[in-house]
């Protein structure tokens, strides 16, 4: 270990590398960012970030950018996708703002992912790397090796798995089985406000919710911009080898018709894009061996419904930096093997519970009218009571026994 702290390498140059490596530089803290890629490219058209998210990322001094290149949605409204009727309705806005010290945002994941590349450089983001292994390595004291599709290799005292759901490192920690198809598959896409003449509040971020599917659509820029994510039941089985399958012309549109006028012209007006599958995660038994530990989706792939993905992957980047500066603090054998312990101990039980949150809402969006349907409604009247759990947590705030809330 130098005197600054351990030197880590970070496999992933996406939302939760980057934030991990802001986070520990702001400590003092050395990484190297690792990324397969030849250049920077986010997979996926926008991600919506929630104040447990936000609040983290102003500290890192990223709160200007962000909403420059974002969008604050005006409401947060459910309707019925065949009728358009607001079945219930909260604000987001000031009113978010006040409540959850921090705002909501809709951007881009290309900017996203620009603001965080721009924060942190080029010296230390080395792309075109993809790692083949990653092993134990002794020669020099405890740390860890990374050898390289192309025969190149590298040594650090830590390796931090932020490369996704196909994580490399994470074939380092558990050979755990953990991918889970729910059954369901979306469409994502990319539409100009005016293109939708019938939308109604097209600031708000919306769910329109209907027998066997479902849209949610939000702003993501000054330029009106709506991001939307239809998901529609099927295929029962996922046969592809990856979680991207090409869909017949039409098949988007043919599955919500006769759904409300404004869920049809957001769909017409954009290219149908590829189905994907959506999958969840069933929990790892462990998220560390040895001088390696994972974050994000490499940890907790999650379906999209509450739209947490990006925000627990910052809130795992942020609390390990901070366990790791904690371990720097404290020094002594054996320090930051106890600070991965504990960041997977502070980690677990909250992504479990966003996770499960998230498999349960899945089926509520697309149940048929009827009495389940009536009593789903009632319930969404509380939806800020409800999930204020997910949006009011902030891992730096202490709690009551001296650990992160």
């Amino acid at each position: 270990m130098g005197a600054s702290g351990p030197n880590i390498a970070i496999v992933g140059a996406g939302i939760g590398g980057l934030t991990l490596a802001l986070a520990l530089r702001a400590r003092g803290i050395d990484a190297e960012i690792h990324e397969q890629a030849p250049e920077l490219r986010e997979v996926g058209a926008a991600v919506a970030l929630s104040a447990n998210a936000t609040r983290l990322l102003a500290r890192l001094g990223l709160d200007e950018e962000l909403t420059a290149a974002g969008a604050e949605p005006t409401e947060l409204v459910h309707r019925h996708g065949k009728d358009g009727r607001r079945i219930a309705a909260h604000p987001v806005g000031a009113a978010y703002r006040e409540r959850f010290g921090g705002p909501y945002l809709g951007v881009h994941r290309a900017a996203f992912q620009r603001i965080l590349a721009d924060a942190w450089g080029s010296e230390r983001l080395h792309l075109g790397t993809a790692v083949s292994d990653v092993r134990e390595d002794t020669t020099n004291g405890d740390g860890v090796r990374l050898d390289f599709a192309d025969g190149r290799s590298t040594r650090a005292d830590l390796v931090v798995g932020a490369d996704g759901v196909h994580s490399a490192v994470r074939r380092r920690v558990t050979d755990e089985d953990v991918t889970a198809y729910s059954g369901t598959s979306g469409f994502r896409g990319l539409v100009p406000a005016a293109a939708m003449p019938s939308l109604p509040d097209p600031g708000a971020i919306q769910f329109w919710m209907g027998p066997g599917a479902h849209v949610l659509h939000y702003p993501i820029d000054s330029a009106g911009t709506v991001n939307f994510l239809a998901v529609v039941e099927g295929p029962a089985r996922w046969t592809e080898d990856t979680w991207r399958a090409e869909a017949a012309p039409g098949e988007l549109l043919s599955a919500f018709d006769g759904w409300h006028p404004a869920i049809t012209e957001m769909l017409a007006a954009a290219p149908q894009s590829a189905r994907w599958g959506l999958f969840g995660q069933t929990p790892l038994r462990r998220w560390s061996r040895g001088r390696a530990v994972l974050l994000g989706d490499a940890a907790h792939a999650m379906l999209p419904h509450h739209g947490q993905g990006a925000n627990q992957t910052i809130e795992d980047a942020v609390t390990l930096a901070d366990c790791l500066a904690d371990a720097r603090t404290a020094g002594g054998p054996g320090a930051y093997g106890a600070a991965l312990r504990r960041y997977e101990r502070l980690r677990r039980v909250r992504t479990r519970q966003v996770q499960r949150s998230s498999w349960v809402t899945s089926g509520l969006l697309h149940l048929p009218d009827g009495p389940d349907a009536e009593r789903r409604d009632r319930k969404l009247a509380t939806v800020p009571a409800d999930f204020g759990w997910i949006h009011a947590h902030d891992v730096q705030r202490p709690a009551a026994d001296g650990t992160a809330a």
